[in-house]
């Protein structure tokens, strides 16, 4: 599976896991030009901005060590250009969706 099918199969998965956690999906891939955000989804009176992180193996590091200091700086930046755009001023959370895909053999022995 190529690493752009596998992200959009994860985020997928994170929008009907979120949803089943009671959150409305909002957006998806919000895109501004400091950042991208994934999803952006709210319940009661609170925005999250979801990042997702979706891996294969162990190849590529966890997902949450993909959340480095400049992509954190981006979610900062691409919050203040979605209260701007989107008039929202209530309150606001980051959060990661991680999702890791594991193969394992001889599970009977």
């Amino acid at each position: 599976m190529s690493s752009q099918r596998l992200g959009r199969s994860g985020e997928e998965l994170a929008a009907e896991h979120l949803r089943g956690l009671g959150y409305e999906v909002l957006a998806r891939n919000f895109r501004c030009r400091r950042g991208e955000i994934d999803l952006v989804c709210r319940r009661g009176g609170e925005v999250s901005l979801v990042e997702v992180k979706t891996r294969s193996g162990a190849g590529h590091g966890t997902p949450g060590e993909a959340l480095d200091g400049a992509k954190r700086r981006a979610m900062e930046g691409t919050l203040a250009e979605y209260r701007a755009l989107s008039g929202w001023r209530g309150p606001v959370r980051f959060q990661l969706v991680a999702i890791t895909l594991e193969v394992i053999d001889d599970v009977l022995g």
